[in-house]
């Protein structure tokens, strides 16, 4: 399948790291005409644009609504394709639930995508370019797992924002659609869930027998983005090897 994403803008949230800096490369290697990466990590950044010369980093904190809002002042043309994928993970029992832990992970997994999307779906109808966004969930929005209780509400929240934006932004020709991983092989992921005896229990619900790699899911998020899936919109793409099935 020949995909291309040539005279075509991008904006990757969480870029500096994992899911987010594959996804940056991606489009990157499929031709796009900028890409703008966002983390507020600006060593990650750094380490990025070292990797792939022509990225444009942007630094912001996104659960600051103002600082976000300012720093994307900066991009001056449409964007085409937005990948929202900024997200944090704070492991905590429902009985021991902090407000504040509810507070940091609203604001970066779910807050941020409302206001950045605000601004370049904006932008996408003044353009009348149309364009596709995409917002990275979890397979914890679907089933129930142990210390995910507000990182779980934070991706249901997602997905139902995700069929409403579809809704709303359809009528611009803008395409609003959610991938659902379940443990993606990052760095990160490969911390957390290399343990045979922590992970087991979790694969045995997994039909493949297998965590997802990064290119499952970057793959998929391309292909959303693409004009090959211009009939897709409100969706939510499992990534999960056949886990809610079970």
């Amino acid at each position: 399948m020949n995909i291309s994403f040539e005279n075509k803008n991008v904006l990757v949230t969480g870029a500096g790291q994992g899911i987010g800096k594959a996804v940056v490369k991606a489009f990157v290697k499929y031709k796009a005409s900028k890409v703008y990466a966002l983390s507020k990590t600006k060593e990650n950044l750094d380490k990025l644009v070292s990797e792939e010369s022509t990225v444009i980093p942007i630094v912001v904190d996104l659960s600051d609504w103002e600082a976000t809002k300012n720093a994307l002042k900066c991009i001056q043309e449409p964007i085409d394709v937005l990948c929202n994928n900024a997200g944090i993970y704070i492991a905590e029992s429902f009985l021991e639930v902090k407000p504040e832990s509810i507070d940091t992970q609203f604001n970066v997994n779910f807050k941020s995508i409302i206001c950045v999307s605000q601004i370049v779906a904006k932008g996408m109808i003044e353009s009348k370019r149309g364009g596709s966004i995409i917002n990275v969930s979890s397979q914890a929005s679907k089933i129930a797992l142990q210390d995910h209780t507000v990182y779980s509400a934070t991706k249901a929240a997602i997905d139902a924002t995700t069929r409403a934006m579809a809704l709303e932004l359809g009528k611009f020709n803008i395409r609003v659609n959610a991938v659902n991983p379940t443990v993606v092989m990052t760095d990160m992921g490969r911390l957390g869930w290399s343990d045979p005896q922590k992970a087991a229990p979790l694969l045995n619900r997994i039909p493949l027998h297998k965590f997802a790699d990064t290119e499952d899911v970057v793959n998929t998020i391309i292909f959303l983005a693409s004009d090959k899936a211009g009939m897709i919109n409100a969706t939510n793409i499992p990534i999960e090897g056949g886990i809610l099935a079970t």
